[in-house]
């Protein structure tokens, strides 16, 4: 592009971001991850809770296209399975049974569930013949014999989400709180600074738990979720309000925010609408990087028993299930959560740091 002085600042910072490579990378595994959150039901081939009496800790199932005499099919398909116990070891041993396959199908009829509560439908995104749902399972089954796959989709909806609403949270308490702190010094400043001081002076996890272990047993599901949102959240903001103030002590004098002063407007537009979009950029970079912590934290409360609880299908409460090392040599599938957890931590970094060198006018990235 020949004549960048001609473009906004958004454009220019987009035309950064787009060449950051990792960070586009990053954007697109979260989009994947969140359009998987969000038609979950339509795209698990089992609902969370459903289970298979004859796929206990089954390891996950082969999808072929090649048939054990090599022919090719165009349909994909899995083999039915034998159970036997090891006389030895005592464990679960599945078997292929190579005379016997059931072929997949898109849009497929499965168990019945309500798509967001609202529809009612029995559509899945891929189905297995009548008669071959005991043996189709992508990730394998828990010791319960439910899917791995279809609850690692329903918990992305609850880990996930956590970490918006809780990013939300703590957004509106450090700007709030850090603006103000920084715009009108004193007292406000004084008393601010005090509690920031005092939170960031107890360690999190424990303080965590403590209120975590606080919460009623006899609460709802979405009740205790919304619980440990506003416990991630309240502990949150402390580093983010410091950041917030620093940049408006800064600002407070400058020009524009005299000239709206001496022009009789209120201190709440002042902050909220000539001096908070000077400071949006590095806003929404630290909320995007922000997400990973309050996705771990959620998921070492739940990992611990005191965070989610079942039947609240999330990535810790799936993870609770790998505590034992015995269970993770002999169903090392049950880690898959797991796995998710550190390719969407890895995904909000690179977009995180794409977003601060795009809104970084002095970050070296070059528009063409």
């Amino acid at each position: 592009m020949s004549n960048l002085e001609d473009l906004s600042p958004a454009r220019l910072a987009w035309l950064r971001f787009r060449r950051h490579r990792l960070a586009m990378i990053g954007a697109g595994v979260l989009a994947v991850l969140y359009l998987l959150a969000i038609f979950c039901e339509f795209i698990s081939p089992y609902t969370p809770e459903q289970r298979n009496t004859r796929a206990i800790n089954a390891p996950p199932m082969n999808v072929r296209f090649f048939d054990a005499e090599g022919e090719f099919h165009l349909r994909p398909f899995v083999y039915a399975y034998t159970l036997s116990v090891n006389p030895d070891t005592w464990m679960r041993e599945y078997q292929e049974d190579l005379s016997t396959r059931f072929e997949l199908r898109f849009f497929g009829r499965g168990e019945s569930y309500e798509f967001w509560g609202l529809m009612p439908t029995d559509r899945h995104l891929v189905g297995v013949d009548p008669g071959g749902a005991a043996y189709f399972h992508w990730l394998g089954t828990d010791s319960l014999g439910r899917d791995v796959f279809s609850r690692v989709l329903y918990g992305s909806r609850v880990s996930l989400s956590i970490g918006i609403i809780g990013v939300g949270l703590t957004l509106f308490l450090g700007v709030l709180l850090g603006g103000f702190a920084g715009y009108l010094g004193g007292v406000v400043d004084n008393a601010v600074q005090r509690c920031v001081e005092v939170l960031q002076s107890i360690p999190s996890l424990p303080l965590w738990m403590g209120l975590s272990a606080a919460l009623p047993a006899a609460w709802s599901p979405i009740t205790t979720y919304f619980g440990v949102t506003i416990i991630l959240s309240l502990f949150g903001w402390t580093t983010l309000a410091r950041q917030v103030r620093g940049r408006f002590l800064a600002m407070r004098e400058e020009d524009f925010v005299v000239a709206a002063r001496l022009m009789g407007a209120r201190d709440t537009r002042i902050v909220f609408r000539h001096m908070l979009p000077s400071f949006t950029s590095h806003i929404i970079t630290t909320a995007t990087l922000a997400v990973p912590a309050m996705i771990l934290g959620e998921t070492a409360l739940s990992f611990l028993g005191i965070g989610l609880r079942p039947p609240v299908v999330s990535w810790g409460v799936l993870l609770q299930q790998a505590q034992n090392y015995q269970v993770i040599v002999m169903t090392p599938w049950l880690l898959v959560p797991g796995a998710f957890i550190v390719i969407t931590v890895i995904a909000f970094n690179l977009l995180g740091d794409g977003l601060r060198d795009a809104a970084d006018p002095y970050s070296g990235g070059k528009a063409s």
